[in-house]
């Protein structure tokens, strides 16, 4: 399986390395209890995914049970964590969280879609269409306004004309650009 939408350690930039190498998405079947059934319920947005929430203090966003603390990216400003269902490889993270702002980037796991249906393996074709003002993001990456959250937007890889991966971004947050 393909890993899709994940963070760059390393640089105070949103390089969301949102493809990349093969990496099982998750953890070995039966460690977490529960998470593969959410993962492919869950929706990213327009607020969190899951019980994660966007702008989550850090305790509130522990209390979840869905992220797993990866200090190896901290900076002076933010802590990274994974998602427990998807922890990615040393040099990614997966939810950044702000001592200001609370949970700042949020990736998708493979199976997560947005409230539009938007997804991995979504095309081109089918992201323009659920998001009719999509834009260039940071590092050119489309972005789009979150329907119903005017404080998020959300960044997409989309790779050979189809979404390989995405994030749902808090658009004041001082973790990433």
């Amino acid at each position: 399986m393909k890993q899709t939408t994940a963070m760059r350690i390393g640089r105070s930039a949103l390089v969301v390395a949102l493809a990349g190498g093969a990496v099982v998405a998750g953890a070995a079947p039966g460690a977490i209890a529960g998470t593969a059934a959410t993962a492919r319920k869950a929706t990213l947005g327009p607020f969190g995914y899951g019980r994660l929430r966007l702008g989550a203090t850090t305790t509130k966003a522990l209390a979840t049970g869905m992220i797993v603390r990866k200090p190896a990216g901290d900076t002076a400003r933010c802590t990274t964590w994974d998602l427990k269902e998807n922890p990615y490889d040393s040099y990614r993270v997966g939810v950044y969280i702000s001592k200001r702002r609370g949970v700042a980037v949020i990736v998708a796991p493979p199976r997560a879609r947005t409230p539009q249906g938007i997804g991995e393996g979504s095309t081109k074709a089918q992201l323009k269409a659920a998001y009719p003002r999509l834009r260039r993001g940071p590092y050119g990456y489309p972005a789009a306004d979150v329907p119903g959250n005017k404080r998020a937007y959300y960044l997409f890889d989309v790779r050979n004309g189809e979404v390989t991966g995405m994030s749902l971004v808090l658009a004041k947050q001082d973790c990433v650009m």
